[in-house]
């Protein structure tokens, strides 16, 4: 089965309010992420509100960013070998150390990424790395793993990993945020021109709940 359609809305409410709406995403990727506390911003009782508010408004269009990622890491493969995944933004606890992750154990197959730990421009960078561990069918950064990557840089245009196994682990490299939390609180600098929108005409209000 080829995993080439869009993430599955992970939404379980109906409601039209941007708090509830943030609150019950985020427990819907906690449910997805390797343990639920992965996912730990739903106990924050400082930073959850506003966290919450923006995403209500604003995780269908970061997730659609993260989905041509997606797209663009199954383009570089034919269309029986594609594994099928989905894809969502989380923010992830900064205890677990990790940017992104990939849960093999759910089908589909799920691709966590913070995107706030990262640059807008770097997203596919770290897309392409947990795409490879779906793609080798198995965790770790193994040879598997490894000619996997290779054949997603070189499909993708980023220069392949050196020969060095060393080095497999956090390639592609970027540069991380120094507050990953701000891109979640509306306060990313480019985060709007890398999924097209211009600021909403509530966000300002959202920003200051």
């Amino acid at each position: 089965m080829a995993g080439n359609g869009l993430a599955r809305d992970v939404h379980v409410t109906t409601s039209t309010d941007p708090f509830t709406r943030g609150l019950d995403y985020l427990y819907g990727v906690r449910s997805l992420a390797l343990v639920p506390d992965m996912v730990d911003v739903v106990h924050d009782m400082e930073q959850r509100r506003p966290i919450c508010v923006w995403v209500g408004h604003h995780i269908e269009a970061v997730n659609s960013a993260l989905n041509e990622c997606l797209l663009a890491c199954h383009a570089c493969f034919h269309p029986w070998e594609q594994p099928a995944i989905q894809i969502f933004a989380a923010p992830l606890a900064q205890s677990f150390g990790l940017d992104g992750l990939c849960n093999l154990k759910t089908k589909p197959m799920t691709i966590l990424i913070d995107v706030g730990r990262l640059a807008p421009k770097d997203w596919l960078l770290l897309v392409s790395h947990e795409y490879a561990h779906a793609h080798a069918g198995s965790p770790g950064h193994h040879d598997a793993f490894a000619r996997s990557l290779t054949h997603l840089c070189l499909g993708l245009g980023i220069v392949p990993p050196p020969d060095q196994a060393a080095n497999l682990p956090s390639y592609p490299d970027y540069r991380s945020t120094k507050d990953p939390l701000a891109f979640w609180r509306g306060k990313g600098d480019d985060w709007r021109l890398r999924v097209g929108l211009t600021q909403t005409p509530d966000e300002s209000h959202a920003d200051a709940i």
